[in-house]
């Protein structure tokens, strides 16, 4: 009897088991909520592409990506819009919080969302593709336009949206404000927040590659996606202004080590700076010509010591440093370029930086010898036997054979006039 209690005891008990994750998979649903609100690059990319895969995998009901956007990439937006397109759970995109925009790569983004929304005071449009790292002649400039064109079409016309207003978006740069991009059936819902949101869009239906899915999320749990340091760290990267200062500490480090060979630290630290500098230089649209003016001005720098050129050397590096930071990223977009509020003061430092190593190395040139034979003249010691006209003295901390024109006694305070060989000449010290 007891035997069969044990039994039943154990099926239960494995029954309750198998039933857990399914049980805690139903308590635990969810909406993964990511936020941008930086340039579209190949760092963000990857932190939507990353989120939508652990979304899906945990079962999260939709994901909603908060954005507010200026632009950015061509080829970190195709990535992010590809993601969407292909997911496995619904995404939605939410232009927010008020006075966010989606302009650029963010129209984009926004049209190929499975349900577009914005907040109250936001926009969205200024699609038109510009050069990067370049200029583009005529027919460049119309090949790159008609191609976003055709893509900003078919995203539109596949998601049921305002095809026509979304190649003026690219053709004429329009933008338009959330009440009229409702009105023309650019995005799907105004909403004021997440809460707001998730009672909009409960109960709508999405088309998915897996088939139609209703959105059931209305008091659901909210989790916050945040990006992983690495991510932060190639996020940041990739900001014109942390480049374009990694790139001058790594200049400076470098210049450091080799005018004081062994001192490792700034030679370390200079070294990793500039491959981190390069590195972000790979998603930037840099002008070489910028970074051969930086290059310059350092080598002017270093010209001056050699050469007396009154200064004008060390004039010319600051100018040379000054044009190539300005000249260093070649976009037509201000958020793809380094500021004047940093480029000024960056170049102001390096320069004083500079200024102040040269000065001390031409110091060191001019100043006076200190050691050797050289060095010894001027200085005062005493004559530990009478020179008439030679003898013994001793002057820093040393025993000195000497010579005199004067006849110097014993104990008396003498001046050191010059080396001769292993001799100094001397003289008596005049009170």
């Amino acid at each position: 009897m007891n035997r069969k209690y044990f039994f039943l005891s154990i099926f239960f008990l494995s029954i309750i088991l198998l039933a857990f994750p399914w049980i805690s998979a139903t308590q635990e649903k969810r909406v993964d909520v990511i936020k941008i609100n930086d340039i579209i690059t190949p760092a963000i990319a990857e932190f939507i592409s990353k989120s939508i895969e652990q979304a899906s995998k945990d079962r999260a009901e939709c994901l909603i990506i908060q954005m507010d956007t200026p632009g950015g990439l061509d080829l970190s937006m195709r990535d992010i819009v590809k993601d969407i397109m292909n997911a496995d759970i619904p995404i939605v995109v939410y232009v927010a919080p008020s006075g966010a925009r989606a302009a650029s790569a963010g129209v984009f983004i926004t049209l190929a969302a499975d349900i577009a929304a914005m907040a109250p005071g936001t926009n969205i449009g200024a699609a038109h593709p510009v050069a990067m790292g370049g200029r583009m002649d005529r027919t460049m400039a119309e090949k790159v336009v008609n191609d976003a064109v055709a893509y900003i079409k078919s995203i539109a016309a596949k998601k049921g949206r305002n095809v026509d207003w979304a190649v003026r978006a690219v053709k004429e740069s329009v933008s338009i404000p959330e009440t009229e991009a409702l009105k023309i059936k650019v995005i799907d819902l105004i909403a004021k927040d997440i809460n707001d949101l998730l009672e909009k869009i409960d109960g709508k239906t999405v088309e998915k590659p897996r088939g139609k899915i209703k959105l059931a999320v209305k008091g659901l749990k909210i989790n916050t996606m945040e990006m992983d340091f690495r991510q932060r760290v190639l996020a940041a990267l990739s900001n014109p202004n942390i480049a374009y200062i990694l790139m001058m500490i790594g200049l400076v480090g470098l210049y450091f080590e080799l005018a004081h060979p062994g001192a490792i630290f700034p030679g370390v630290i200079g070294g990793i700076c500039l491959i981190l500098a390069f590195f972000a230089f790979r998603t930037l649209p840099v002008n070489y010509a910028g970074i051969l003016l930086i290059l310059l001005g350092v080598f002017l720098f270093i010209a001056e010591i050699k050469i007396p050129s009154y200064g004008l050397l060390t004039v010319g590096g600051i100018i040379s440093l000054a044009l190539g930071s300005i000249m260093l990223f070649d976009a037509p977009v201000p958020y793809l370029r380094a500021s004047f509020s940093v480029i000024i003061p960056t170049v102001a430092v390096t320069a004083a930086f500079f200024i102040f190593a040269l000065t001390m190395a031409i110091k060191a040139q001019l100043a006076k010898p200190a050691t050797g034979s050289e060095g010894i003249s001027g200085e005062t010691g005493v004559a530990r036997t009478r020179l008439d006209p030679e003898g013994k003295v001793f002057v820093h901390g040393e025993w000195w054979n000497a010579y005199s024109d004067e006849s110097i006694q014993e104990g008396e305070k003498i001046r050191v006039l010059k080396t001769d060989g292993l001799k100094l000449k001397v003289e008596k010290l005049k009170n």
